[in-house]
């Protein structure tokens, strides 16, 4: 079956005319007409009456017009919806972010300027935040502290300073000076899991510092040290883009060497030219 014929008998059957139907396929009249005339003799059959006038659709005519009116109908359907999602009108983003404080305002700048794109945020820990990258479950990823590899494309979002987050009424929670590791030696704590960014860059410092905190409660989510800092069962660790607006506790910055994590956006490399993903790479330095 030859689309094109089809598509010129369609085209016929929609305008009543061979020049009307010329112009809508942008081809020229004897074209319409030898398309129609090639489909009518391999089918042996006849679609179209043609009079001083008009063109007149045969019974056959008719019935086969029902049918590639719903068929091309379909297709110009597809193509406004591609052209859409081409000038980023509609869409449908995959989002992956190992916490929620530096991709949030992107999202929102996201939404204002393209009201019309859906976005699916997931948020985990960074293993589980790069894992959605790589499997193609994200189309972007803010990520930390994560290795160049090949086949990503990675984008700097800036750094962070790990802080001790400390109970209101803590003796220390007075001063905005930095904190010296050495003070959490022996001091009970709370933390994030092992397998935590934040934790592990915090473990590291404190290995080449000697400093051993006493680890009372691991906990696997920042809400959750927050809470436990407010309730007094020891110093939390935070990094500096999470700091929350708790009146119940206090964020101070560590002084010690390697204390700082670099944020990442990402996506696969042979995807970043994906206009929708452009746009959102375009408002990385603005985040």
């Amino acid at each position: 079956m030859n689309l094109f014929q089809l598509r010129a008998f369609d085209a016929v059957a929609r305008e009543g005319s061979f020049t009307r139907a010329a112009g809508r396929l942008f081809i020229s009249q004897p074209a319409v007409t030898g398309h129609i005339k090639a489909l009518e003799e391999h089918y042996q059959i006849t679609l179209l009456r043609r009079t001083a006038r008009r063109v007149e659709l045969t019974e056959e005519g008719i019935r086969l017009a029902a049918i590639t009116r719903a068929m091309f109908g379909l297709a110009e359907e597809a193509q406004a919806m591609l052209e859409a999602n081409r000038q980023l009108l509609t869409g449908r983003l995959e989002v992956a972010a190992d916490g929620p404080h530096r991709v949030m305002p992107m999202l929102a700048q996201l939404r204002a300027r393209y009201p019309g794109i859906t976005v699916n945020l997931r948020l985990g820990n960074a293993q589980e935040t790069l894992a959605a990258l790589l499997s193609e479950h994200a189309d972007v990823a803010v990520l930390t502290e994560v290795e160049p590899r090949k086949g990503v494309h990675l984008q700097s979002l800036g750094d962070s300073r790990i802080c001790a987050l400390l109970p209101a009424g803590h003796p220390w929670a007075a001063s905005t000076d930095e904190l010296p590791l050495a003070e959490l030696d022996r001091q009970i704590m709370v933390l994030r899991e092992p397998s935590s960014i934040t934790r592990r860059t915090f473990d590291q410092a404190c290995g080449q510092a000697g400093v051993q905190p006493r680890v009372l409660l691991e906990l696997d989510s920042r809400e959750a040290v927050s809470e436990a800092v407010a309730a007094e069962l020891g110093i939390g660790i935070v990094s500096s883009a999470e700091i929350s607006h708790d009146p119940r506790v206090v964020a101070r910055p560590i002084a010690a060497v390697g204390l700082v994590n670099r944020h990442m956006l990402g996506c696969l490399e042979r995807r970043r030219e994906l206009r929708l993903i452009q746009a959102f790479f375009s408002l990385a330095p603005a985040a």
